[in-house]
Formats: C-alpha cells, structure tokens, sequence
C-alpha cells in the first residue's frame, strides 16, 4: 500500500520526473522501424475484430526449435503507444533463439482497462493457439501489469507459468487521484478490482520482476510487493534492479543479446 506521505502524482507521473522523455521516446519509435526493416517477421496479424486487435511475431535467423513464445506488451499507461514502439525490443531475444509477439491493443478512453485485460487474454489465446507453444509473458509499465493479469488468470488452454513485468504496475488504487486515471476513469473499487496483487497468486511458476533502479519509491515497491506476494503463494520470484535506469531506458537491454534482460527471459522460457 502508497504511503499516504507521498506526492502520488510525483511517484507515478513519468513523463514529469524524465525531462527528456521525448528522446527516449523517439529514439524507440526510430529503432522499432530500423527492425521491422530487416527482421524475420509477420505483421500485423489479427488477433481479434477491433481495428487495434493487431500482433507482430519476430523470428529468429535460424529457427526456435519450438521454444515458447515471448509476448512482450507495450506500456504508456493503457493510454499511449502501440506495438510499432516496440519492435526492436524483440531483437536481443531473436537473437537468442526466442520467436517474440508483439501485440497492440484498444486504448484508454475507447476501451475500459478490464476491456483492455480481455483483449491482451485474446491476443494470448491466439499465439498460443496459432503456434501451439507456452507463452512467457513481458511487458513495460502498464504491459507489466497486462503480463501479470495473464499469468495470475489461467485459463484451461491458457496457463501461463512464466513472467517478466519491467516497472509494472500492481497495485492500482494509487492512481486514482492521479492525472494518470483521467483517461482509464478508474473508481476505487475498480482499481482494486484490477490489481493484479488484490487477485489471488498462482500457486506456482516462474515471476521476474524488474524495475529500474533510478525510478520513483513506488515503483520499487510495486515490484518488491508482487516478489513478496506471489512468492509466498508458492511463485518462484526474484525482483531484479537494472542499475541507474529510469522508466523510459529500462528496457533498453531487450535490443541486447548479451544483456541480462535477454538472460531472464532464456531462463524463463525453461520454465513455461
């Protein structure tokens, strides 16, 4: 639970606490295009009927071997963004053997964030039906959240037993009386009602948490508290610092074969 001490507006306003965000942000939107030239893939696969129910898978040079499917979820608080900002984030894992979705989906205000919930179910229904294979599911910021709500709601042909959330959010109720809920238009009791650590833990599986060292007290605490939670369910858990990133360079490792990100992710692949 937030402190009620804290500037919650501060804690979580992102844009706010990284003058330069603009950088990081285009500095994605240029490397994602830069992939999508000259990667294996498959654009713009249809998930779904809506107009952003809409997946890129990314293949490795050689083949996966039929590993499981990485399905890495964009952020930008279920409000910003779509999967072209992501792209090149599936490199480092291509590069290590892995296939890597990427979905879009509706945003905030056109949709609910439990409409938002239902579609990245169905975007994970669709991978795992299409290939066959298990799922590890990632995801930035509000993506970490979305990657969270799968593997804490199985479904019969949908169990997700492996996770990596990177500054995710798991505990929604501090937003509330943030700029942030303007759009999502959460109640209190919706926000319990979507937070992932109000649900009940997986009994079992495989959860990274990652969080950038230099982001703001409640970030840290969101991810320590899933670790802490899901671990005592019986979730085999670690919470994992990158060293001095903020919320817009944290993922910056995913580009990276050699990065312990990419290592995470191998690792979870083992076990889902």
């Amino acid at each position: 639970m937030a402190s009620e001490d804290l500037d919650l507006e501060a804690e979580y306003n992102n844009r706010a606490r990284v003058p330069d965000h603009p950088v990081h942000i285009a500095g994605w939107q240029r490397d994602a295009a830069a992939y999508r030239e000259t990667a294996r893939s498959e654009l713009d696969l249809a998930y779904g009927p809506g107009e952003r129910h809409r997946l890129d898978l990314f293949y490795p040079g050689d083949g996966d071997n039929n590993r499981p499917i990485v399905m890495f979820i964009h952020g930008g608080y279920w409000q910003a963004f779509d999967k072209s900002s992501s792209s090149h984030l599936a490199r480092g894992a291509n590069m290590r053997g892995l296939t890597v979705a990427v979905p879009s989906y509706t945003l905030a205000p056109a949709a609910t964030l439990a409409d938002i919930i239902a579609e990245i179910e169905m975007a994970a229904d669709f991978i795992m039906e299409r290939t066959g294979r298990p799922i590890v599911a990632a995801g930035h910021s509000a993506g970490g959240h979305l990657a969270a709500c799968l593997m804490a709601r199985p479904m019969p042909q949908r169990a997700i037993r492996a996770a990596m959330p990177i500054s995710g959010l798991f505990d929604l109720p501090p937003l509330v009386g943030t700029s942030i809920n303007r759009a999502l238009g959460l109640t209190s009791e919706e926000a319990h009602r979507l937070s992932p650590l109000d649900w009940t833990p997986p009994s079992s599986g495989h959860l990274v948490a990652v969080v950038g060292g230099a982001e703001s007290s409640e970030f840290l605490r969101q991810s320590r508290a899933i670790v802490e939670k899901w671990g005592q369910a019986g979730v085999t858990t670690r919470y994992h610092e990158v060293p001095s990133a903020h919320h817009f360079d944290v993922i910056a490792g995913l580009a990276d074969p050699a990065d312990p990100l990419v290592d995470i992710l191998v690792e979870l692949t083992a076990e889902a």
